[in-house]
């Protein structure tokens, strides 16, 4: 669980520059449903994941969610350290989907250290390009894909992650995902259990035919 494991251009750097992450980093352990990085309220670090999981989403004026993007075990979330990119404006807030144990490495190190080492700097510039990219691609799905194409890619993405046709998952935290109103999200599920896709539970449901629901999603199933 050392943090020079989960860094692939640690080997790209002097000795001092390693001791200095090395002295400055923590292990951090949250829960789930634990909101870590609160948009433009704080500047909590760079995060590099060991397990767990967390999602980054989008919190809009009347509450309502929507999931930007989501994050495994040796990924690295660049968004909770907003303030070292000063050319970058964003408000996107960071929560555990899973009780997850992360490096954390205070901006200004990071900072620092993009200055000094160009491997550092391009590692970074490619993460900024990955995350650009996830938004860039769900903004195309709001826009121009169907709810219910949406929906049904979202169903098949949970299932294959947590390896189960049993999601736990409410009606309201599906449409926090997919930044729709849960009375949409209700109904929509309802017409899905109809046509025999799924079977509704109390705060969970069952995937009953993956591969219709993959058929519908289209080119939503990333």
């Amino acid at each position: 669980m050392e943090l020079r494991e989960y860094l692939p251009f640690w080997k790209e750097l002097t000795g001092q520059q390693q001791a200095k992450l090395e002295n400055s980093a923590t292990l951090e352990r949250v829960k789930k449903g634990e909101v870590i990085h609160n948009g433009t309220a704080d500047c909590v670090g760079l995060l590099v994941l060991v397990s767990g999981q967390l999602r980054g989403f989008s919190l809009s004026e009347d509450g309502r969610q929507v999931t930007l993007y989501r994050l495994f075990s040796r990924d690295v979330c660049l968004m909770s350290a907003y303030c070292m990119l000063n050319s970058l404006q964003f408000d996107i807030s960071v929560q555990a989907e899973q009780d997850t144990v992360f490096w954390r490495i205070p901006a200004p190190v990071y900072k620092e250290l993009m200055r000094q080492s160009a491997p550092v700097a391009n590692f970074t510039t490619e993460l900024i390009a990955s995350r650009f990219s996830d938004v860039m691609w769900l903004l195309d799905q709001i826009l121009y894909k169907h709810l219910d194409s949406r929906l049904a890619a979202f169903l098949v993405e949970e299932s294959r992650l947590t390896g189960s046709d049993t999601l736990a998952l409410t009606h309201d935290a599906i449409a926090q995902h997919l930044g729709s109103a849960r009375e949409v999200i209700t109904r929509m599920l309802r017409y899905f259990s109809s046509e025999g896709l799924v079977k509704l539970g109390r705060g969970s449901l069952q995937v009953l035919d993956e591969a219709r629901l993959a058929a519908i999603a289209g080119d939503s199933l990333r």
